[in-house]
């Protein structure tokens, strides 16, 4: 596993810690105590000039800690680390992330109602077998959601705006030519998430993003990982996708847009 959630020295759990609020130096000891919920000592009837005030202990919050195993394991997903078919423990994962398994078995339940992951009682989650079948219909929902949108921001959008996401889509060939397919996918699903974003349509991105995200899990008895070629051959058309909408040239929009969707995987 490429990806692990890192947590304190005593536990091994990953912790995310919040400070202390400040609290104004002219504060009573007591209006301190009172807000922690403990009697202050004022009230015991006990000195309180030289008594320093115990800091509110710091809490873990186990949602944030969920949501980092959760992108662990979707990077791991697309990687091929977690591969189709095979059947995953939470307590064996916890131990891959150094953390417990209820955040593991958290994050896979999201997983099974993502598709990715269907639960197998007893024993764990099996990583659910795509075919290209299953692909191609992605690919046809993305174009029928997603072309349309394009087709006409091409029409209204300025040329500038479309400049600005150059460097996304830029930012895409390198992380093409890194051969790491788990940090591609983040990038070309970047780059079209801020694309759609100009419609102003949030419903709608994150529609896109889900099916995007779906397109990218691995096929059954497919290599782990594509290779730079084809990697590249993808970035690429991010640049050339930007140029058509640049030029209002619709014909090329629809037909890079087909293109890119069936080639995606």
């Amino acid at each position: 596993m490429r990806q692990s959630a890192q947590g304190s020295a005593e536990t091994g759990n990953p912790e995310i810690r919040t400070q202390p609020p400040r609290v104004p130096p002219q504060a009573r000891v007591e209006d301190m105590d009172r807000q922690r919920g403990v009697a202050s000592a004022g009230t015991r009837g006990e000195h309180t000039h030289s008594e320093t005030p115990i800091p509110r202990p710091r809490l873990v919050q186990r949602a944030s800690v969920r949501g980092q195993i959760l992108e662990a394991l979707r990077t791991a997903l697309v990687a091929g680390d977690l591969r189709p078919g095979e059947v995953y423990s939470a307590p064996a994962l916890g131990e891959r992330f150094g953390v417990s398994a209820t955040p593991v078995r958290e994050a896979m339940q999201q997983l099974a109602l993502e598709g990715a992951v269907e639960v197998v009682p007893n024993r764990g989650f099996r990583v659910v077998e795509r075919g290209a079948r299953e692909l191609a219909e992605l690919a046809e929902v993305r174009a029928l959601i997603e072309l349309p949108v394009m087709l006409r921001l091409a029409r209204t959008v300025p040329a500038e705006r479309w400049a600005e996401l150059r460097p996304l889509a830029e930012a895409t060939v390198r992380a093409a030519s890194s051969g790491c397919r788990a940090t591609y996918a983040e990038s070309d699903r970047t780059f079209h998430r801020a694309l759609l974003a100009l419609s102003g349509n949030e419903q709608l991105v994150q529609i896109a993003d889900d099916l995007h995200r779906r397109s990218q899990w691995p096929l059954v008895g497919a290599p782990a990982s594509r290779g730079h070629a084809d990697l590249l051959a993808d970035a690429v058309e991010h640049t050339a996708l930007l140029d058509a909408l640049i030029a209002r040239d619709l014909d090329v929009v629809r037909s890079l847009v087909g293109e890119h969707f069936t080639g995606a995987s």
